[in-house]
């Protein structure tokens, strides 16, 4: 048995107080486990009495460091045990601070979730693909994964999709309808829309030229094109590899006849 002789608050952080058993220093509590042991000079503790105010005392650092770190964004279960664990808290220890912030409702997976996919919806235009990939990392379980991204309805990805395909099409004016419809398919496959999702948008997009626009394209890049060849090869094997390698682009066949008859 040993009894506490002197309780002093901490000048640097006034919300700990400093326990001496028998006029010696011993170990240091929140004001919250001071109360709730109800520590007073002249209280007599065993043993098993100071390793329970000290393992409590440890679930209310870990608690109020957790909430530190909840206080700049919301955070999934996954990361902040992982800041606490990287803190120097033990698992028992982290898991009761854990369950805490869940009881208290600073910590919750399917609220971090649907906030996470709004956000990767407005700012990013992210397909549904690619938000599960992010709610991986978060440490988010394959239920509220799926719960959450069943919420992202049909309608609201052929709407942002086609945000990116209008945004993809604008930025290749100079290029054939073929190519453009490479580029979109690109985007939306890489921003984690299905194929279905693409072959939608695809379907919808109007990418018809005008003859001056093909000849336009076609000098530019039938001109790179044959002049990539035209240092390995001559006649007619230059002109069926340009054709070729034009064709493959998109170039309608009279277009590219019309261009390799005036080289």
């Amino acid at each position: 048995m040993q009894v506490i002789s002197k309780i002093g608050r901490q000048k640097n952080n006034p919300e700990r107080y400093n326990i001496y058993l028998d006029d010696t220093y011993a170990f240091a509590v929140d004001e919250s486990t001071l109360i709730r042991f109800g520590l007073t000079k002249g209280k007599v503790l065993e043993q098993f009495d100071i390793d329970e105010i000290t393992y409590e005392d440890e679930i209310s650092k870990a608690f109020n460091r957790a909430l530190n770190f909840l206080s700049y964004q919301m955070r999934s279960e996954f990361e902040v045990k992982k800041k606490l664990l990287d803190a120097g808290f033990g698992e028992s220890v982290v898991l009761e601070a854990i369950r805490k912030l869940e009881k208290l409702g600073f910590l919750n997976d399917e609220t971090y979730s649907k906030a996470l996919l709004e956000t990767k919806k407005k700012t990013a235009k992210k397909g549904p693909r690619a938000i599960k990939q992010d709610l991986i990392k978060k440490g988010i379980n394959k239920e509220t994964q799926n719960k959450v991204l069943d919420s992202f309805t049909h309608k609201e990805q052929l709407a942002l999709a086609m945000e990116l395909a209008q945004k993809a099409i604008r930025a290749n004016q100079n290029k054939t309808p073929v190519q453009i419809k490479q580029k979109v398919q690109d985007v939306l496959l890489r921003k984690g829309y299905s194929f279905s999702i693409a072959n939608e948008i695809l379907d919808q997009i109007n990418l018809e030229r005008e003859d001056d626009d093909w000849n336009e394209m076609i000098e530019v890049q039938g001109g790179k094109i044959w002049n990539k060849y035209a240092s390995k090869l001559t006649g007619n094997d230059l002109r069926m590899k340009t054709k070729q390698a034009l064709y493959q682009k998109g170039f309608p066949i009279e277009i590219i006849d019309r261009f390799l008859a005036d080289k």
